[in-house]
């Protein structure tokens, strides 16, 4: 029997091989000489590929065996990297050492590493490669992809896309019961795709790996931009906002952004390798884009139907621990953002009847929020809005007599506010958009829809 490896010890990372066969992919990894690490990405009642198509669906394929790699690097996070298929032309080589180094980045702030420098995918000496210009075009059916996670930005993304008469489908990755549930309620047809983490990922942590946050948006973006050829759609529309793109914190000159594959960069990055490498009829995009969370909260609380079934409680979430007992835990970063960016947009009372509770009114709540606002803290490393943002929404229920007397406004009115420049707080200017984003032109009408 091998002697196990000690995961922090190993000299390099193997991306191995990945191949497609019945609807299920493989993509298999290593450290060192070490045993092989499976990963199965399985696509229901998966169509054959048309031949004309079989380029694309490879190139993508190839790019999800890349992209989702990441889960497996970080356990060891070794010296060098290396491809079985060979070097990468530029483009690739530039999105993946991006993604690598940023997406990673709040793993190695929370771990003490620096992986500046430590990244690098093998480039071929030319600079270019095959397929570094740009894709053909497949004549993909006019329909979209939409991501649900079962909290308030897919479903606002969803139903601004009915509302103009798109053709869409609502996707999600894993066996969340949550997540169907809100799926159905949208009232699409549904894609629901397996994601099997290599069982051996689990024996590395067992064994000392390091661990952390990783970039799942990025891996859940490349396994549909799979589903897209392989099941024939033109476009994949995210519902991530803009203030995806703004730092969590800054440490050692650094951006350390949680939400990094979420974010504008990655974005524009993705779309374009999609554009030069996959199909130039291949949109990728996050149909939230130009809003902020506010904006998109507003947009929301006219979404009466769904408010009994979406959560964005992050402990619904977890692979391991316990559940929240309903829908919403009301502990955590999550909970309290949503809470607190709804309450400007939503009577009272249907904001409390939605949490089971008035989270405002806690006092052991106020380290939370305090976070929320940037006050003696920086913002979570969770999926929530800008500082600027939080305090723009506290200070407009500050002003409303429904909320004078709850436990975290008052402290809010009088502790906080007298720090902060009134004139920087107006709630306004966050219901803006902008004219940042990549929406196709196929789906601009529904930005009027959102607000």
């Amino acid at each position: 029997m091998t002697n196990p490896i000690q995961p922090r010890l190993t000299q390099v990372f193997r991306f191995v091989r990945c191949s497609y066969a019945d609807g299920v992919a493989e993509l298999v990894y290593a450290f060192d000489q070490g045993e092989e690490l499976i990963e199965r990405v399985r696509f229901p009642a998966a169509p054959a590929v048309p031949a004309e198509n079989k380029h694309a669906f490879e190139a993508a394929l190839k790019l999800l065996h890349l992209i989702a790699g990441v889960s497996y690097y970080k356990a060891g996070v070794p010296p060098k990297i290396e491809l079985a298929d060979g070097p990468l032309d530029d483009c690739t080589a530039n999105l993946l050492d991006a993604l690598y180094l940023h997406g990673l980045a709040e793993f190695a702030y929370r771990n003490g590493l620096d992986l500046r420098g430590r990244i690098a995918f093998p480039r071929s000496s030319e600079g270019r490669g095959e397929g570094d210009t740009l894709a053909k075009a497949l004549h993909l059916p006019k329909r979209t992809l939409v991501p649900i996670g079962g909290g308030k930005d897919s479903l606002v993304a969803v139903e601004a896309i009915k509302q103009i008469g798109g053709e869409a489908t609502a996707v999600w990755v894993g066996n969340s019961p949550l997540i169907a549930a809100c799926a159905e309620r949208t009232g699409l047809p549904t894609l629901n795709i397996q994601r099997e983490l290599a069982p051996g990922l689990f024996e590395l942590n067992r064994l000392g790996a390091w661990n952390g946050h990783i970039p799942v948006t990025a891996v859940n973006s490349a396994i549909l931009a799979v589903a897209a050829i392989l099941y024939g759609y033109d476009s994949i529309a995210f519902a991530n906002e803009r203030s995806a793109s703004a730092a969590t914190l800054e440490y050692e000159g650094q951006q350390v952004n949680h939400q990094w594959s979420k974010g504008y960069a990655f974005e524009q990055m993705l779309s374009e390798w999609l554009h030069t490498h996959v199909a130039v009829d291949l949109d990728y995009c996050s149909l939230l884009r130009p809003y902020s969370e506010l904006a998109i909260t507003r947009a929301f609380a006219k979404l009466t139907p769904y408010f009994d079934a979406f959560s964005s409680c992050n402990r619904n979430f977890k692979i391991l621990g316990p559940k929240p007992a309903d829908r919403w835990c009301g502990q955590c970063p999550k909970c309290h953002f949503v809470f607190l960016a709804l309450a400007p947009f939503l009577p009272k009372p249907r904001l409390l009847g939605i949490f089971g509770r008035n989270l405002l009114d806690d006092e052991t709540q106020a380290a939370g929020f305090d976070a929320l606002l940037e006050y003696h803290d920086h913002k979570p490393f969770e999926c929530v809005g800008e500082g600027a943002e939080a305090r723009a929404a506290m200070y407009a229920l500050s002003q409303r007599p429904e909320w004078q007397e709850d436990a975290l406004i008052a402290r809010f009115r009088s502790e906080i506010l007298p720090q902060l420049d009134v004139a920087g707080l107006a709630l306004e200017p966050w219901l803006q958009p902008s004219s940042e984003h990549r929406v196709p032109a196929r789906l601009q009408a529904a930005l009027a829809v959102i607000g």
